[in-house]
């Protein structure tokens, strides 16, 4: 068996013990090492990935890109342990559907986020509390931003440490528990919030000094600002906002951080995963699996905890 096959049956193995059944990429990555084993190759090139991925003809490139996709992240994988290994870099081939790589904040990061969020001027002082309170809950709990900015007064428990999420991303309802300082930091910002706008009967948890809900697109734009003044965000010609980390990213980071302080603790990770995939909302735990995927730490740690079972005979 060669030294790829061997390597293809590991990486496989791996995927399927995150719960996913991964079946056609095994079966067109084993014809990529067909490809390779014809080819003499002694490493994966970038030319002969290429090469591989666009092979078939009268097909749209998105069947390309996809192909040359389960290469990329085989590469990838491969390349913790194979040094030779070239992994392809991302769009060399044009394709509709692509997932941006997350940003993954430091704790340091968050914390001078959440500083000059509170920094932020406004009439009645209450802006920079709404943003400092809700970007410290996001990096808390890992809630989408649609979620958190979508909580009511009702959705926010804060006797029990408890929220609720109505209707989510995916039409399910969840309760998400919080830690004792997060929930402390909800109740600061409610007395704050009644004491700034205490006439308002919007049922919104997270609200504007208007008294009306936060809007998406107004939270990214500041949430931009407040980035490039930390300097996450470099500055960009006639683009006021400039080009860098997303609000989004900052759920991407709780689940990292989750699941490489789970490695660390050598706890049985594919046995946690789902209740990480419950906690996040996610329907498909392969969505929670793509955490692992895109951070070349996560890859590292789990590679190493497959070879540990391999080696014991548990997989």
């Amino acid at each position: 068996m060669s030294t790829f096959r061997e390597s293809l049956e590991q990486y496989v193995a791996l995927r399927r013990a995150f719960g996913t059944k991964y079946r056609e990429p095994a079966r067109t990555l084993g014809y990529f090492v067909d490809f390779l084993e014809r080819e003499g190759a002694q490493f994966i090139t970038t030319p002969l990935a290429m090469q591989w991925a666009m092979q078939p003809q009268g097909v749209q490139h998105a069947t390309w890109a996809r192909r040359l996709t389960m290469v990329r992240r085989f590469a990838s994988w491969l390349s913790a342990t194979e040094p030779r290994t070239q992994v392809p870099p991302r769009r060399l081939i044009a394709s509709r559907q692509h997932r941006k790589p997350p940003h993954i904040f430091s704790d340091e990061e968050i914390r001078q986020l959440v500083a000059a969020a509170a920094q932020l001027r406004s009439p009645k002082g209450l802006r920079g509390a709404t943003y400092a309170t809700l970007i410290g809950l996001l990096a808390a709990t890992g809630l989408r931003p649609g979620e958190a900015l979508a909580l009511d007064r009702s959705d926010v428990d804060l006797q029990s440490g408890v929220l609720t999420i109505r209707q989510t991303k995916f039409g399910k309802s969840r309760v998400v528990p919080v830690t004792e300082s997060t929930r402390a930091a909800l109740e600061r910002y409610q007395q704050r919030r009644i004491e700034f706008v205490s006439r308002t009967q919007n049922e919104a948890f997270f609200i504007s000094e208007r008294g009306t809900r936060l809007e998406g697109s107004s939270v990214r734009c500041t949430f931009a600002k407040i980035s490039r003044t930390v300097g996450l965000r470099a500055a960009v010609e006639n683009v006021r906002i400039g080009h860098g980390p997303r609000l989004q990213d900052i759920r991407h980071s709780f689940a990292t951080r989750t699941l490489i302080d789970w490695y660390k603790a050598g706890l049985n990770v594919t046995l946690e995963l789902p209740k990480l995939a419950t906690y996040l909302g996610h329907v498909d735990i392969g969505h929670t699996y793509w955490y692992v995927e895109g951070v070349p730490e996560l890859l590292q740690l789990a590679t190493e905890r497959l070879g540990t079972h391999i080696s014991r005979g548990r997989v």
